[in-house]
């Protein structure tokens, strides 16, 4: 069988994208005058001294990485950094130049007049909360991924940014690659046939001990461990909980795991070319069966979502990733995406694509024309949105259709069964899933209700 082979997009993981953001780093960012963009008229739009006024939430790696993304901008001033963690906040602060102020408390940033958006890459288990404090401030968001955790939590943040008119962007900047815009086009185009199947996959490397077996302690006098963990369920300081995003995958209650930890850039792929809704079904099966590290997260995880006449699978292990290697040999994250269609299959990771025809039937497909244009760049998209007042592409619109299927995994694994949902009414068709979709803050933080 002959391999028809397309794509060369240079691959761009999470960790080279923080890599390359933060080498660059932020001195020489500050701007020597600033204007509100509230004041920039109905339109965003304003003159040449015209500045957004710019917050960070979450001063860690993927923060700093999408403030540098942001900061080079000429239109664009840092104003304000805000982290529990002092030395993180204070770093950024010192590399503002003189334009940022430091914040402990995220809502004191929020009230500032000089805040017209605000990045939040703060711990996931605070994004609902966090986005819907921003919208009813009225500032403009770019959000990291996963959304939220929790289905309640995704149509939260959906509905206040369209009951307060908010630009929102969801933080899958693999979504602006050049690869994922020709596998789109190439499954648009109707070439592969009809498509049965989509199947996702991550794999790592992580057993048998994980992330380690550092022990609890006690936090450090730098953080404030009560304000971290606001809204989720307080435990004992580990500082892997906080030590990066790869870390704080492997505790449930504060990152959901590895599946809404990865999953929203590779689901992103054939929800977007297919154009999915909502799935009508979901089943996830799995649990903690190898790794043994001071975590809770699952270490497996099998999930079948059942769209109409489609169905798409997702599989995540930390167990062992050979195999997957598709001839390096050597350990490592393993990811993609295979597109089943009746005259082939596409397999597709974030930097490179392949068809694999079935016998002569795509013998001799060319690839379509260019038809999706390129992104400015996944921050870039946002910034120009926040000024034309038109929604990004990774929306929260759009990116419920991400965020609800993980959501509802996470909770038929909870559940032991499948999970029936309503696209048409975005309701739970089970009483008692519907009722732990919406989570239980912990005092005093309270789950946003006004907005469902």
């Amino acid at each position: 069988m002959e391999k028809t082979k397309m794509s060369k997009t240079r691959h761009v993981s999470r960790r080279s994208f923080i890599r390359q953001a933060t080498t660059a780093g932020l001195a020489g960012i500050a701007v020597p005058y600033y204007v509100p963009a509230s004041a920039l008229g109905q339109a965003g739009q304003g003159g040449a001294n015209d500045r957004i006024g710019l917050g960070l939430i979450g001063c860690g790696g993927m923060g700093r990485a999408n403030l540098n993304a942001c900061a080079g901008r000429a239109d664009v001033v840092v104003t304000g950094a805000c982290d529990v963690w002092k030395s993180r906040r204070d770093a950024v602060v010192a590399q503002c130049q003189g334009t940022a102020k430091p914040y402990h408390d995220y809502r004191e940033m929020l009230g500032a007049k000089d805040i017209d958006a605000v990045i939040i890459a703060s711990p996931p288990h605070w994004h609902c909360r966090m986005a819907v404090d921003a919208c009813e401030a009225g500032k403009d968001i770019y959000l990291q991924k996963p959304m939220t955790l929790h289905v309640g939590e995704s149509f939260a943040v959906r509905n206040a940014v369209r009951r307060h008119r908010r630009i929102c962007q969801v933080g899958t900047q693999i979504h602006a690659s050049e690869n994922y815009r020709r596998v789109v086009e190439f499954i648009r185009s109707g070439k592969l046939g009809p498509i049965s199947v989509a199947r996702t996959f991550n794999v790592m490397n992580q057993g048998p001990n994980g992330v380690g077996d550092t022990p609890n302690s006690a936090p450090p006098a730098e953080i404030d461990w009560d304000q971290w963990v606001g809204p989720g369920p307080m435990q004992s300081f580990n500082p892997l909980i906080v030590r990066d995003a790869y870390y704080n995958c492997s505790f449930m209650a504060y990152s959901g795991g590895w599946t809404p930890g990865m999953a929203p850039h590779i689901i992103d792929l054939p929800i977007w070319a297919l154009e999915l809704g909502y799935p009508e079904s979901t089943y996830c099966s799995g649990g903690r069966y190898v790794v043994r590290d001071v975590g809770d997260a699952p270490d497996v995880q099998e999930i079948v979502w059942q769209y109409p006449n489609f169905t798409m699978t997702w599989m995540m292990s930390l167990v062992n990733s050979f195999a997957f290697d598709f001839g390096r040999g050597s350990p490592a994250r393993r990811l993609g995406i295979y597109f089943h269609g009746l005259n082939g299959t596409l397999y597709s990771d974030y930097g490179r694509h392949e068809i694999v025809p079935e016998g002569d039937m795509l013998a001799d497909a060319q690839p379509p024309e260019k038809s999706i244009p390129s992104s400015p760049g996944h921050e870039q998209e946002w910034l120009d949105c926040v000024r034309s007042r038109k929604q990004p592409s990774c929306n929260a619109e759009y990116h419920c259709k991400i965020d609800v299927p993980i959501c509802l995994a996470n909770l038929s694994m909870r559940l032991g069964r499948a999970i029936r949902f309503d696209p048409t009414t975005e309701k739970i068709l089970d009483d008692e899933a519907a009722r732990l979709a919406i989570p239980q803050y912990r005092a005093p933080w309270t789950f946003p209700r006004q907005y469902l």
